[in-house]
């Protein structure tokens, strides 16, 4: 018997509807998008240009703005190295938090190999950086400010539309990693001024190794490709586009889309009903600040329980995470907590446990039991 599953912030089932979409591509669509000179690549064309349409609609950019990748890793490479590499004659540097995804965080490691400056903005204890100091860390010669939708550890939503609205005035570009908050969370570019945008299918309820990035005003934002070949995407992600996943994506995201408050409300609760039946009494720390986090994401750690010795004890029962899943599978401690000022003691106990929208009542008291057993046998075997 599989263990209950709680690490939706890794990857979420794939909603069997999308399942069926993609079938039907993969049966009855057998062209490449590319060749349009017969019915079989002008059907796949076509397919393509419709899920980008859909996609569009739901970001509130236009159709020529979406550029299909494999996720959401290329697709912020894609954004941090292509303006870096586009612009170093107008400026050599970036600005970013300490709290990023990896893939955020060794792009810039890697441009800085290159002559390219960072300045990492740190948090608050809350987890979440403030306007006035994205603001601070601004130089004449900043080329794009990097900022995370929704921490992909503790869940924390940092405050995009502020930090939107000042980089703007500042007239330097704004690139969103929204991994954690695309599909689950309205994200509308008309109103907040974004001008990349990152996400992937997988983290709502779509296939893995599909994402787009979206380049507002694309015919004056330069971007330089990561790899050479053919004029797919614009010229700027050569391949053969896999219409199955783009298909995929498209799908999910309007799916979830038609239902986000409806699974908001539902997730919010299942995250409330699973605290109250932690209780009190296990000296429960949760990461990050609570009036900021998403209702799918929590970070907990208990008094005196390492992560790795709670996550064994769970191992059968219920599957979650310990810090970032881009962690090669290692327990180790979390650079998003370190940089959060968060204890060592706590640091060392803090789990992720995420939430999705097929989970019940009834596994969610599942899962609170258990949890409370494995501590109570953790601390018994120390005692």
């Amino acid at each position: 018997m599989q263990p209950l599953y709680f690490d939706t912030a890794a990857t979420t089932a794939v909603d069997p509807n999308v399942i069926e979409d993609m079938i039907d591509v993969l049966r009855n669509v057998p062209g490449n998008p590319s060749s349009t000179s017969h019915p079989q690549g002008r059907d796949a064309a076509q397919r393509v240009e419709a899920a980008r349409s859909a996609v569009a609609a739901e970001l509130g950019c236009n159709a020529d703005e979406i550029l299909f990748t494999a996720g959401a890793t290329e697709a912020n490479n894609l954004a941090l190295r292509g303006i870096a590499l586009a612009y170093r004659d107008q400026g050599r540097h970036l600005v970013t938090s300490a709290i990023e995804h990896k893939a955020v965080l060794a792009c810039c490691r890697g441009l800085e190999s290159d002559g390219v400056e960072t300045a990492y903005v740190r948090p608050g204890r809350g987890g979440w950086v403030t306007p006035e100091s994205i603001v601070a860390a601004l130089r004449p010669d900043t080329l794009l400010v990097s900022l995370m939708h929704t921490n992909n550890e503790t869940g924390v939503m940092q405050p995009i539309a502020e930090v939107a609205a000042a980089v703007a005035q500042a007239g330097v570009l704004f690139h969103v990693d929204a991994a954690q908050g695309a599909g689950k969370f309205a994200i509308d570019l008309t109103q907040t001024p974004i001008d990349l945008l990152s996400l992937s299918a997988h983290k709502f309820y779509g296939p893995k190794g599909v994402g787009c990035l979206v380049v507002r005003d694309r015919r004056h934002v330069r971007i330089r490709p990561l790899m050479d070949g053919g004029s797919q995407e614009y010229g700027l992600r050569p391949g053969t586009l896999a219409t199955h996943q783009i298909i995929g994506l498209s799908s999910a995201l309007t799916r979830v889309a038609a239902r986000r408050d409806q699974d908001l409300r539902h997730v919010a609760a299942l995250k409330q009903r699973f605290l109250q039946r932690l209780g009190e009494d296990l000296r429960v720390h949760i990461n990050g600040d609570p009036d900021r986090t998403s209702p799918y994401i929590l970070n907990i750690s208990f008094e005196g329980v390492p992560s790795d010795a709670l996550i064994n004890q769970l191992a059968e029962e219920i599957a979650i995470g310990s810090g970032s899943a881009c962690s090669s599978g290692a327990v180790e401690p979390s650079h998003v907590l370190r940089a959060m000022g968060v204890e060592e003691g706590t640091l060392y106990g803090a789990v992720r446990i995420s939430f999705g929208r097929d989970h019940t009542e009834a596994e969610i008291d599942q899962a609170a039991a258990a949890v409370r057993q494995a501590i109570a046998r953790i601390r018994a075997m120390e005692d």
